[in-house]
């Protein structure tokens, strides 16, 4: 408990010193206090000049005095200053470490340096985002031993793009995951497996009067019937891993479930760094750069579509595809998220997703939702179509439909 009227000494290592209002010894020239100067300001103390003992003479080591000149003059500044002093100090360091990776022969060093502070990709001017598409087709050529592009092909004005996939013909096989991660350069192994589609394996059921005596506490079931604890019609509580003998199974139903690309998508909204963000076409994007992992997109995300880099991604160089984009499936780093972006390198080319293009059954449609004549916007128009998790609102543009 402080003494009434004593000052309050702002020193946390002598708290004894501090109840009694003694001053704290002076720690390097400097100490805190409150009273009459400004709350937190740094004051100039008397300090002992500091001697190089090395070069320092013999003779004057003996004859130095004990106690310290008084500097001529005392100079007291703000906190403000401080710290911009040593935020000058700070800049002036990193530009010292930027010259110098600047000018070493270690390419990755100077490639990650640049990296590491490059600007947010949609404040880029064109220039820069030439430079940064040159850099890392440059590393990625080198790190994975083939020639490697970058597209930063932009969004096309009038096409927002579309997914339909027919869960009454999906037979469960997953090759549009394993396609997925061929194509999107995702982590694979033992280790670390990111896969960005998830393929759920529901049971069908009924109610039959075999279960009828199974209740509980009697047969009857006073309290919980015989037909509980079981599949009925058709749920969404299914099996994200399931390894049949062969596909599809007895009683099973599959639904395949990936990112939405949602309008109205809510991991954009929570991102504190904006480094998600929708683009013209419809596709929800990350700058993998920007990323700070804080996962906050993750936890807002109502349909499980986002992965996390837990450790450094696993990606042989042979299995590497080497046509990649900026904002789609160039190699990730640890520590960042990633999800599905429609195959941005390839939809934004003309071309289908993987997952469709290997689909057997031929469940997965894509399209643009502004061309009446596409796919999807015949499928919206003519089948029983469903979003899920419409009470949401976040308004996917990923649909399901049946025959």
């Amino acid at each position: 408990m402080l003494w009434p009227g004593l000052p309050l000494r702002l020193d946390p290592v002598y708290p004894r010193q501090a109840r009694l209002g003694a001053t704290p010894p002076v720690r390097g020239g400097f100490t805190l206090r409150r009273g009459p100067a400004i709350s937190g300001e740094i004051v100039s103390q008397e300090r002992t000049p500091r001697v190089d003992l090395d070069q320092e003479p013999s003779s004057q080591r003996e004859t130095r005095p004990a106690q310290a000149q008084k500097p001529e003059s005392t100079v007291s500044s703000s906190r403000r200053g401080f710290l911009k002093d040593a935020g000058g100090l700070g800049i002036a360091s990193l530009m010292g470490a930027a010259a110098l990776l600047t000018n070493s022969d270690d390419a990755q060093a100077k490639t990650e340096w640049a990296e590491w502070f490059q600007g947010n990709y949609r404040l880029m001017t064109d220039e820069e985002k030439a430079q940064a598409k040159a850099r890392l087709e440059k590393r990625y050529s080198k790190e994975y031993g083939k020639p490697v592009t970058v597209d930063t092909t932009p969004a096309k004005e009038g096409v927002l793009f579309g997914y339909a996939l027919n869960i009454k013909k999906c037979i469960g096989c997953r090759r549009c995951v394993k396609a997925c991660v061929q194509e999107n350069n995702q982590s694979r192994g033992d280790k670390q497996e990111i896969e960005w589609i998830r393929v759920l394996k529901m049971e069908k059921g009924a109610f039959t009067p075999a279960k009828m005596k199974r209740g509980y506490p009697d047969p009857d079931g006073i309290q919980v019937g015989g037909n509980a604890y079981g599949a009925a019609g058709v749920t969404l509580e299914g099996e994200h891993y399931y390894q049949p003998e062969q596909v599809p199974e007895k009683d099973a139903f599959y639904m395949p479930i990936a990112c939405m690309q949602c309008e109205k998508p809510p991991c954009v909204k929570v991102c504190p760094v904006r480094t998600t963000y929708r683009e013209a076409d419809g596709i929800v994007v990350i700058d993998y750069n920007w990323c700070i992992g804080c996962r906050l997109c993750m936890n807002a995300c109502p349909y499980w579509a986002r992965r996390f880099n837990w450790s450094e991604p696993n990606l042989p160089k042979e299995e590497m595809n080497p046509k990649t984009h900026y904002m789609g499936n160039r190699p990730r780093m640890r520590g960042v998220v990633e999800k599905c972006t429609f195959c941005v390198q390839r939809t934004r080319q003309g071309r289908y997703p993987a997952c469709v293009e290997v689909c057997p059954v031929g469940a997965r449609k894509f399209g643009n939702l502004l061309d009446p004549n596409s796919e999807v916007s015949r499928i919206l128009e003519g089948k029983r179509v469903f979003r899920l998790r419409a009470e949401l609102n976040t308004y996917p543009k990923f649909f399901y439909f049946m025959d």
